[in-house]
């Protein structure tokens, strides 16, 4: 006589995905648990959003800006931001500009009476799309003499939001670029020093600990004061970007390190050893991938640091220099506490450097709670 054995009793998964006929269950990946457990979390989502949206605005500087941002124009030395009016269509007031001879300060009055309406894809100045497609077309334009100036004019008569979003095209580039050079030495250093341990491990340690009881700041003065001040842009672009990683690498090499530790006496290494594995091989396909999630995280809180590094270093004036631009460079222009009471708009690159700094943080927020899908 035979009995038919009991159904085997399984637990329920949310985890996984819709069985398949035939095939049982078919758990998900862990790059879509990830992806998952972070799209639940609705202010790193929100903050992915907004920071594609200032990503694009620095991507398309010159389709959004009315204006070159290295135009001077001494007609519009402080001009406050242009008054957008409603008159059968969207349009500016007229501007004219007055010295007032008691405080020797130009003043500005607007006449609504002669409204200047705003055109939608019109021709400015001709620019290079993307680099590389020769256009004139801009989002919104105004008809000349009129001048349009969505968030004022500093001390020289620039537009401070075309300036703005060709700063930004440095600042959230340096902070990306900065981090990944930092975050490929540190994941690098940190697993070798794990992975090897003995007589490289003391000696990469002892390396680390000396770099990370040196003060940050003025480290990154003496390296960016030395600089020569007569660099071209793309140069000293790079070289800050190199003295920012300098230090940023060490403390992310240290964490990567006790994971691989805890890595390298894991099975799967002891096979990898006994299959004939180089230890190359062993560290870039198992050790580092193993450590990706951690290093995704950390690196994404990262990002944040070194933008507030370069718009401190631009804001002391050893960082990037004029006729660079980046939201440190336009701070410099509002050290005074005075011109900031008088122009405060030339406030709006540091609401820029806040915001973008916010996002990155609460990207990094949830991509640490999502490296655990299983937690």
């Amino acid at each position: 006589m035979t009995t038919t054995p009991p159904a085997p009793v399984t637990e329920p998964n949310t985890l996984s995905a819709p069985a398949e006929a035939g095939n049982g269950t078919a758990t998900l990946p862990q790059w879509r648990l990830m992806l998952r457990r972070f799209l639940k979390s609705r202010l790193a989502v929100a903050s992915s959003v907004v920071l594609a949206v200032l990503y694009v605005c620095a991507i398309l500087a010159p389709f959004l800006s009315p204006n070159p941002y290295d135009r001077q124009d001494a007609d519009l030395k402080n001009a406050p931001p242009t008054a957008v009016i409603w008159s059968g269509g969207p349009a500016i007031c007229s501007r004219e500009q007055q010295l007032d001879t008691e405080t020797f300060t130009y003043e500005y009055s607007s006449d609504c009476g002669k409204p200047v309406p705003l055109r939608f894809f019109g021709k400015g100045h001709e620019y290079k799309l993307f680099g590389l497609i020769s256009t004139d077309r801009h989002l919104v334009t105004v008809d000349k003499p009129h001048t349009l100036l969505f968030w004022g004019a500093d001390s020289a008569g620039r537009d401070v939001f075309a300036r703005s979003m060709q700063g930004a095209r440095v600042s959230l580039t340096i902070g990306l670029l900065g981090v990944a050079v930092g975050t490929f030495l540190g994941a690098t250093i940190g697993t070798i020093s794990g992975y090897f341990r003995g007589a490289v491990d003391t000696l990469l340690q002892r390396f680390i600990e000396l770099l990370m009881s040196l003060p940050t700041l003025p480290l990154w003065l003496a390296l960016a004061a030395i600089l020569p001040q007569d660099m071209s842009v793309a140069s000293r672009y790079f070289l800050i970007t190199l003295i920012l990683s300098l230090v940023g690498w060490a403390s992310l090499a240290r964490q990567i390190r006790g994971k691989v530790m805890s890595y390298a006496a894991s099975d799967y290494v002891a096979a990898a050893r006994i299959a004939g594995s180089s230890s190359a091989r062993i560290v870039f396909r198992h050790l580092i991938p193993n450590a990706s999630s951690h290093i995704v995280a950390t690196a994404m809180l990262a990002v944040p640091a070194t933008i507030i590094a370069e718009t401190s270093l631009s804001f002391l004036g050893v960082g990037m220099l004029p006729p660079a631009v980046s939201w440190g460079v336009l701070l410099s222009d509002a050290q005074n506490v005075a011109t900031v009471q008088q122009y405060p708009w030339l406030l709006i690159p540091a609401a820029l450097v806040v915001l973008a700094v916010t996002c990155f943080q609460l990207i990094g927020d949830g991509l640490r709670d999502a490296v655990d899908p299983y937690g």
